[in-house]
């Protein structure tokens, strides 16, 4: 079969009429996009979630494990924690997690660590301590905390402690 001669600017187009339609390669498969962007969400949703429910968890109150059932005992417990066993780890346990500050609680028992290195056999006592101002979530709690040493010496200081309640009451502030 002759080919004519393009007319004008036309470009001869071949025919294969021994070429099968088959043999041209099939057309792309649609892609599944749809199914990508749905985990993707799904998953950005699970991390947020799940990190939004653990964030309450942990913040709700701010306090692990039980207070004390009193304002009174929760400074008592302080008191012993800080000036009879000398531990600031125990001393941290019962302060409110706002307050709570390692490094500080570790150095009022270094103080009182040279106290005893300083002066011969000091000994802590203080007065009954009593509820000055008190209410649901917040009381103020006031004693007279006096040093003896072996040598008769002694010295006396008064100390307010601020106590929230929350799971029980903490000690958040000594002044």
């Amino acid at each position: 079969m002759p080919v004519e001669a393009p007319q004008g600017n036309a470009i001869p187009w071949p025919t294969a009429p021994d070429v099968p339609p088959t043999a041209y390669p099939p057309p792309p498969k649609p892609r599944r996009r749809g199914l990508l962007i749905t985990a993707i969400a799904l998953a950005a949703l699970l991390l947020c979630g799940g990190g939004g429910v653990t964030a309450f968890l942990v913040l709700r109150d701010g306090e692990t494990g039980e207070g004390a059932a009193e304002p009174v005992a929760a400074v008592e417990s302080f008191l012993d924690a800080v000036y009879v066993d000398q531990n600031a780890a125990a001393a941290a346990a019962l302060v409110c997690s706002d307050a709570r500050d390692q490094r500080v609680l570790q150095d009022k028992i270094e103080e009182v660590q040279r106290y005893a290195r300083t002066y011969p056999s000091p000994r802590y006592r203080w007065d009954p301590p009593k509820v000055e101002q008190q209410d649901a979530t917040r009381a103020v709690v006031s004693t007279r905390l006096t040093v003896l040493t072996a040598d008769d010496r002694s010295a006396a200081q008064q100390l307010r402690f601020t106590l929230v309640q929350q799971t029980g009451w903490w000690v958040c502030d000594v002044g």
